[in-house]
């Protein structure tokens, strides 16, 4: 084996694509993955530990920590699935279990999550299965599997209850699923029809209660599986929507948000005062719950800052986040986004800064986000340089673990060269090869080459000279006076790897022609070359004598060349390697993989595998190197990451150096910077200055209103203090007054109880003598019960002895026979003892599983029967009482219900006429709601053609201000266009009038609803006053039953019953209104039935006259672009004409402002016919233009005009537009 080995120091990067990747493990300490590992990151001190993945592993794809915040779940991707669960309270994270899917072929788990007492542990298969993992972890035990999904429909989350280990929530695209495990099964125990809602996250807000989110930006809140309520993260109130269906809302959203791109709700996470979620792109809402009972209140939106080191900066604040995590003392968020990158916030800064947007800071620091390219390292400074294609190339420190400068370019870097000084950077873009200074806060270009697409570069040992690679030429450049030195041909293909030996004088490349070539950087030469066409190079090393060369490429093996030939192939076990180094020392070689493991292969080789692997990246390695002090070994993939390894022998300690390597800490700065910033610091200085003298003078004017404040203060507590003394000698005086009469009080109550202690000694002596004379007679009573004991003791002793005799020669004879029974039993016994062994062996086997099972079962049974029952007692203590009261009303009503039934007929027939007029009223309702809508709908649209008016007149703005920079001979013209401006937007004031005035008729439509309103209310109100008269007479006819052994008295109470309710009039009152009603009723209901029938009608008809119009209007207007972006086009022909003339006749500034008529007759007399006719056409074009666009406003006026005429009758829904326009080109 290798003596060398290498150990994993520090990382920089973010492993994107794995599901909750960022949790906290404690205060301090976050963990992540990133590369093949998953990283514990110090905070505070800056240190990390790592826990690398497993072997063979094709990537990490969840990672769950459990509530106590001591075990940590990875899935991980392979042949057969597996979740690692390990224990984070070792240092290095000791392994504890390996789950899979048993006999179940899963090849991977999506997502994960612990049970709130950390004993279970659930999983989520990928598709097609989308299968359920219930496990008992530590046991390694499947408890129960079940599918939650289909195909078609992936899962997002899965999650405990966090007050009950038996309950599951799942969610996912079109399923929001709970279930329960009870009998060695997961059952479902809700079913919901949320076909068509996107659910991408949720969280527990207590033990019923679950908030999810949509790809929409909804929350959607569900108690005990069933909707309650629902919010928008983008509203700040919440909206009680409860009776609506899921499927209507999404619809409903989907049409009102017209295809605009919608905030998605990725991750929601709850803690102590709310919940937190995202909110769209860069954006994180804080809510918290009201007093208002379910109900939740946006109180904060923090978002991600833009980054001012980016081409773009406004990127940063589009970046989505996937993962949000708390620390455990809720003072710090920490999140994760899609572009590799980790943010936090205090939480109490965020609450400070009330009124100023909340922004997140970076946690660490901003990584890579896409395919590392480049990777360099200097000989004078500790730093290394990368480059990706994000844009970025970026310097970090390996000695301190920090980004030292970061900078975005327009281009993808390809290479990246740093120059042995550390204070030059060559990167090679897609169109130039650019040479930059590294500044002390930024990195300048102050030299291009063409170079087009350079894959490769490298500056040699000395930094005089450096190379760089264009397809399968070799170009040789001088660091001084930037010349082109050579030009190296000879590679067939392209070349993938440089290196120069270490005294400059040769350079070996490698390509994917199977290549590799040693040249003499002096005179161009070959030196030396192998060739291998089935092999495809991808990295070449030399040996510290440059007298070896180590070549990897696809053909999975590493060659040794030496003279042209190969020395020795060793092979990588099917694996591709893809880059290699060899240390300064010669002892060891490191080669980087295609899987991403980095490998430590001992030197010289040898046929046998020699060599240590090491878990490094998810990714292929694309480039690796080690440090002029072979401390460190660096590497970095395809997956964005950067690895710091240290290289260390078989004790841990670091390689021997030759000399000790001083760092240098000189920098680079542009004069002008520096004048700058010392003008920044006289100004900063003068600035002190003038804020002592201020604070001087403010402390001045302090002293002296503290001094005056003192002076009040003093004179108070002084008076204060002369009148407490006053009050201390009175005090003093009623004190001793006080202690005077208490003390003559305690010689009066010691001379009282001195008496009375001698007449109790006296009575106690008294009944003592008493006492002892009785104790001596009983004294003589008990010595003559003793003798008369004895002798009863005596007989009795004698008369035992003849029976013991007896008794034992009888038990002798039983105990021989109980003897003999007992050896048998004894056999029997160790018989059953062993039996006894076994079935307690198979019943501790089995009392584990269903003592777990019974305890779950009889603490739900328990529960559920305590609530119950509470339930019950209540219920029946109320039944009772309501039995008593209803068996005495029974008795009552039996006698009453013959005599009221005829009278009940009529008074059915009464309600059953008001019930259809309630039927009738709510008709009439729900169709001028409807009315209502369609209003709504059309002022909708109204406002819709209002925008489009408003980008036409900002589009005709723009054309006249070009004009009028540009062509000053034409600013009459434009005048007289700014005074037709002036007329649109007057116009535009009328169609703002018109709008308020749709609006007050729809405040009128609203009044006549509030009347129609009023009207069903006072229905209401006679139904409740017939009700209130018949229990009236209910009572009264109660009444007059208790006279019925009574006749005269039945028939005078019957006679004033009637009297009281019935008079003649009213009889025939009631016969001819009921006709009248019912007949205004029929003819106000036919009259409405025919303006209905002839509003649909007019409907039909206008909706086929505005789907024409509409068709019309977007025809126009596609025309009317397609027409300015000619008028463009020619425009910037007459610029170019213009601008050669003014070359030619060599006019300056003042002849320009003094005769702008020159230029243009220059330009008509010179330009030959053909820019005449252009500017004639503009002209014309720009007129006609003009016309079209007033005739097109007057149209649009008189339609506005007709449909506010119409509004009275109906209001008309003109159907969206279809149609897009074309793109405005410049």
């Amino acid at each position: 084996m290798a003596s060398v080995f290498a150990q994993s120091n520090y990382i920089f990067g973010l492993r994107t694509g794995v599901a909750n990747n960022l949790c906290y493990f404690d205060e301090q300490t976050i963990i992540f993955p990133c590369g093949n590992n998953c990283v514990r990151y110090n905070i505070d001190q800056k240190w990390q530990r790592f826990i690398p993945g497993t072997e063979k592993s094709q990537g990490m794809q969840a990672l769950a920590i459990s509530a106590n915040r001591r075990y940590l779940a990875v899935s991980e991707r392979g042949e057969k699935g597996t979740i690692t669960v390990y224990d984070l309270q070792h240092e290095q994270g000791k392994k504890r279990k390996v789950l899979n899917g048993g006999d179940i072929n899963v090849q991977d788990f999506v997502c994960m999550a612990f049970s709130p007492d950390s004993k279970y542990l659930i999983g989520q298969t990928g598709g097609p299965d989308w299968m359920l993992f219930f496990w008992m972890w530590e046991k390694q035990k499947v408890m129960a599997v079940v599918k939650t999904s289909g195909s078609a429909n992936p899962v997002h989350q899965v999650s405990f209850n966090p007050h009950d280990n038996t309950q599951v929530c799942v969610c996912g695209n079109g399923l929001f699923k709970l279930f329960r495990y009870a009998d060695g099964s997961l059952k479902q125990i809700n079913f919901l029809k949320v076909e068509l809602i996107n659910f991408l996250c949720h969280t527990w807000m207590s033990e019923e209660r679950v908030i999810a989110g949509t790809d929409t930006g909804r929350l959607l809140v569900f108690e005990s599986g069933d909707p309650r309520w629902e919010m928008s993260v983008t509203s700040k109130i919440t909206t009680q929507e409860a009776d609506r269906p899921m499927e209507k809302k999404k619809v409903e959203d989907s049409k009102g948000e017209g295809g605009s791109v919608l905030p998605q709700v990725t991750v929601i996470l709850v803690y102590s005062k709310g919940f937190a979620c995202s909110a769209g792109p860069g954006t994180v809402c804080l809510f918290e719950k009201t007093e208002e009972k379910d109900n939740y209140r946006k109180t904060k939106e923090i978002r991600i800052p833009p980054d001012p080191c980016s081409n773009e900066p406004s990127q940063a604040e589009s970046q989505e986040i996937t993962s949000m995590c708390m620390s455990p003392s809720e003072e710090t968020l920490a999140v994760s986004t899609d572009r590799g990158q980790l943010y936090s916030i205090t939480l109490a800064s965020a609450e400070m800064s009330k009124g100023e947007p909340a922004t997140f800071e970076f946690l660490s620091s901003s990584f890579h986000s896409k395919v590392i390219t480049g990777l360099s390292i200097c000989i004078r400074k500790p730093l290394v340089a990368t480059c990706s294609l994000d844009h970025s190339v970026r310097i970090w420190n390996f000695e301190t673990n920090v980004l030292e400068l970061y900078k975005e370019f327009q281009e993808e870097a390809y290479s990246v060269a740093l120059h042995p000084s550390g204070l030059f950077l060559l990167v090679g873009f897609s169109d130039k090869l650019r040479l930059m200074n590294l500044l002390i806060d930024d990195v300048r270009t102050f030299k291009e080459f063409t170079v087009r697409g350079c894959r490769e570069c490298a500056f040699s040992h000395g930094g005089h000279m450096f190379a760089a690679v264009n397809g399968n030429v070799i170009h040789i450049y001088s660091s001084t006076t930037f010349e082109n030195l050579l030009n190296l041909k000879g590679h067939n293909g392209k070349v993938r790897a440089v290196a120069w030996t270490p005294d400059d004088s040769r350079l070996v490349t490698c390509g994917m022609d199977g290549a590799v070539y040693e040249w003499n950087t002096l005179s161009s030469k070959r030196e030396s070359e192998s060739v291998l066409k089935s092999c495809s190079y991808t990295g070449v090393c030399m040996s510290p004598d440059a007298k070896t060369i180590f070549a990897v490429g696809t053909d999975s093996t590493l060659k040794e060349i030496q003279d042209c030939q190969i020395l020795r192939e060793v092979s990588a076990d099917d694996v591709v390697y893809t880059a290699i180094a060899m240390s300064r020392s010669g002892r060891v070689l490191f080669a980087g993989s295609s899987i991403g493991t980095v490998r430590a292969i001992k030197y010289p080789l040898s046929s046998q595998k020699d060599w240590i692997e090491y878990q490094a990246h998810a990714s292929a390695i694309t480039k690796m190197m080690i440090t002029f002090d072979d401390q460190n070994l660096l590497t970095v993939s395809e997956d964005g990451c950067l690895l710091i390894w240290k290289v260390i022998d078989k004790e841990g300690r670091g390689l021997k150096r030759d000399k000790e390597i001083i760092y240098a800490e000189e920098i680079l700065i542009t004069k002008s910077d520096l004048e700058e910033k010392n003008q920044n610091m006289l100004e900063l200085k003068t600035r002190v200055e003038e804020l002592k003298m201020e604070n001087e003078y403010q402390l001045r004017l302090k002293d002296m209103n503290y001094n005056e404040k003192i002076k009040d203060l003093s004179t108070k507590f002084i008076q204060e203090m002369e009148s407490l003394k006053t009050k201390n000698q009175v005090l003093k005086t009623e004190k001793e007054k006080q202690e005077l009469v208490q003390r003559e009080a305690v010689v009066e109550i010691t001379e009282k109880y001195a008496k009375e202690q001698q007449d109790l000694e006296s009575s106690a002596n008294q009944k003592l003598m008493l006492e002892y004379a009785k104790f001596q007679e009983l004294q003589i009573k008990a010595q003559r019960m003793q003798e008369d004991h004895d002798r009863q003791l005596h007989a009795v002793q004698e008369d035992k002895g003849h029976a013991m005799e007896e008794l034992t020669h009888s038990y002798e004879c039983k105990l021989q026979e109980k003897m003999y029974i007992l050896a048998q039993t004894q056999d029997e016994l160790r018989q059953q003892v062993r039996e006894f062994e076994e079935s307690k062996k198979q019943i501790e086997e089995d009392g584990d599983r269903e003592l777990h099972e019974i305890r779950l079962k009889y603490e739900r049974q328990l529960h559920n029967e305590k609530e119950i029952n509470l339930r019950l007692k209540g219920e029946t203590g109320i039944m009772k009482k309501k039995f008593n009261s209803l068996q005495k009303e029974i008795d009552d009503r039996n006698l009453e219900i013959d005599k009221i039934k005829a009278e009940q007929l009529k008074l059915h027939t009464i309600i059953r006429s008001l019930e259809k007029d309630i039927v009738g009223l709510k008709k009439e309702i729900s169709e001028r709601d409807e009315t209502i809508q369609d209003k709504e709908k059309r002022i909708y649209e109204l406002k819709k053609k209002n925008q489009e008016l408003e980008k036409f007149k900002f589009v005709l703005d723009y054309k006249i201000k070009e004009l009028k920079k540009q062509i000053e001979p034409r600013e009459n013209d434009i005048k007289e266009m700014k005074e037709q401006i002036e007329e649109m937007e007057g116009e535009l004031d009328q169609f703002h009038k018109k709008n308020t005035q749709l609006e007050l008729s729809i405040t009128e439509m609203k009044q006549k609803l509030k009347a129609s309103d009023r009207e069903m209310h006072k229905e209401m109100q006679r139904v409740k006053d017939g009700e209130a008269l018949l229990r009236r007479i209910k009572t009264d006819l109660h009444n007059c039953v208790g006279f019925i052994q009574e006749p005269k008295k039945l028939k005078d109470s019957m006679r004033e019953l009637y009297d009281r309710y019935v008079q003649q009039s009213d009889v025939v009152e009631i016969v001819g209104v009921d006709a009248d009603i019912q007949k205004e009723y029929s003819r106000q209901r036919e009259h409405l039935e025919r303006n209905v029938a002839s509003l649909k009608r007019k409907l039909a008809k206008d909706s086929e006259v505005h789907r024409t119009q509409n068709v019309k209007i977007m025809k126009e207007n596609v025309s009317l672009i397609k027409e300015i972006n000619d008028l463009r086009k020619e425009l910037r022909l007459v610029r170019g004409q213009v601008h050669n003339y003014e070359t030619q006749a060599g006019i300056n500034r003042k002849a320009k402002r003094h005769s702008s008529t020159d230029l243009t007759a220059l330009v008509l007399r010179d330009s030959e016919g053909g820019s005449v006719v252009a500017r004639l056409n503009f002209e014309e074009e720009a007129e006609r233009i003009i016309q079209l666009q007033r005739i097109e406003i007057q149209r649009l006026r008189q339609e506005i005009h007709g449909a506010g005429q119409g509004q009275g009758q109906v209001q008309v829904l003109r159907p969206p537009s279809s149609a897009k326009l074309p793109v405005l080109t410049n």
